[in-house]
């Protein structure tokens, strides 16, 4: 296998693409598709080496399944929107072709995080002898692969686990989002949830925060939320007891979703305005500015990472695995924000794991249900090193202290 298809060419799908373009050793031949043909020639100028281009509409399975016949890919890594997974899983059980995604499905008319369209898919896969990687990107992705890794490697119990993201840069922009800006305020705006003692708890949105103290970054305010990877690692980290979510927002972040959700601007439903149906938050997304444009003028780091509590020989330990990454070598290399790096940088290394068969299977995986060790030794050469140290009760006293 040698021959990769990534449909999408926003900041993330650019980050993929010329990764892939500067690992030929493994990526042979490189598709890049999207519904605007002229994205992907931006991106395929920005790469060391040549890619091939084509535009599809991938909401349109029919149109997919017609690339993947004339392109005959091994695999395709979808960096389009989580609405269109679907339809491209679709394609590529027709077709016969791997399928891999950084993002669980989406309907455009409901904004929940669920694995429930994309987990029935398993025995249709397995009859097929293809594979469905789901979730590679950071979180969810590299943040499941942390915890595979622990459990594997250093803990015999893994009771808790804090998944904790931040962002300390600057874009300079009054508001703007580090992601597709439809799906990062969908993700905010639902309400939060966690998992403890055998069930799910849900929360009124951004109702419980804390200080956290993120490597290389420090204390800053972090709230909880939910996010899909929470769902499988339920099913896949053994013994379980309770998961969390947290992500940072800063003040003036938090400022504008207030107002924006006051005025309904964040509204899924449409509206009628003069005679035409406008769905509020897609005309927002217009307005604001794309993700690809932050990169220039970004300064700061992403933290990210994973807090385990549990046991090791019988004795508590406390331990994080996280990465540290920084906006400015980021555009340096690929003209992307770090945000767009971490998100596009893991499904190239899960690639690779596909493609040198240290990954295998038939049916729909989660990354945690996959060997953790080669993809801890190679995510680092390609850009997002880790480190995993042992913490005490004091290290992360106000998140341990929060009774959820």
């Amino acid at each position: 296998m040698d021959n990769v298809l990534i449909i999408g060419a926003g900041a993330a799908g650019s980050v993929v693409a010329q990764k892939c373009a500067m690992n030929r050793d493994v990526f042979k031949t490189i598709h890049l598709a999207s519904r605007r043909l002229e994205s992907c020639q931006r991106i395929a100028a920005r790469c060391v080496s040549p890619i091939e281009v084509h535009q599809v509409d991938a909401d349109v399975v029919a149109e997919v399944v017609a690339l993947l016949k004339k392109t005959k890919p091994d695999l395709v890594i979808n960096m389009a929107l989580p609405y269109q997974d679907l339809p491209i899983m679709d394609a590529c059980l027709e077709v016969g072709v791997h399928y891999m995604d950084t993002a669980n499905y989406e309907p455009r008319d409901e904004a929940k995080f669920t694995y429930k369209w994309q987990w029935p898919y398993h025995d249709k896969y397995k009859a097929k002898g293809i594979m469905a990687i789901l979730g590679c990107g950071f979180d969810p992705g590299q943040s499941n692969i942390y915890c595979a890794y622990a459990q594997e490697t250093m803990f015999d119990e893994i009771d808790e686990i804090d998944i904790v993201d931040c962002n300390d840069g600057s874009h300079g922009k009054a508001f703007a989002t580090n992601f597709n800006p439809e799906i990062n305020l969908r993700e905010v705006t639902q309400r939060g949830k966690y998992w403890k003692n055998g069930e799910w708890i849900e929360i009124d949105p951004l109702t419980i925060s804390c200080m956290i103290d993120y490597p290389e970054v420090g204390p800053r305010k972090s709230y909880l939320i939910y996010h899909e990877e929470e769902e499988s690692l339920v099913e896949n980290i053994k013994g379980l007891n309770q998961i969390r979510f947290w992500m940072t927002f800063s003040d003036n972040y938090i400022k504008h979703l207030e107002v924006l959700q006051n005025v309904g601007m964040t509204r899924i439903d449409p509206v009628m305005y003069k005679g035409n149906p406008v769905i509020p938050m897609e005309f927002l997304k217009e307005l604001l500015p794309p993700p690809s444009s932050l990169g220039e003028n970004y300064t700061g780091r992403t933290s990210i990472g994973c807090i385990f509590r549990g046991k090791k020989d019988g004795k508590k330990k406390i331990a994080m695995i996280y990465n540290v990454c920084d906006h400015a070598d980021c555009y340096k290399e690929t003209g992307a924000q770090a945000v767009s790096y971490t998100t596009g940088v893991p499904p190239v290394v899960g690639a690779m794991m596909l493609f040198q068969g240290h990954w295998k299977g038939e049916g729909v995986f989660n990354v945690e249900q996959l060997p953790p060790k080669p993809f801890m030794a190679e995510i680092g050469k390609q850009g997002l090193p880790w480190t995993a140290k042992e913490l005490s009760e004091k290290d992360q006293a106000e998140l341990f202290a929060v009774k959820t």
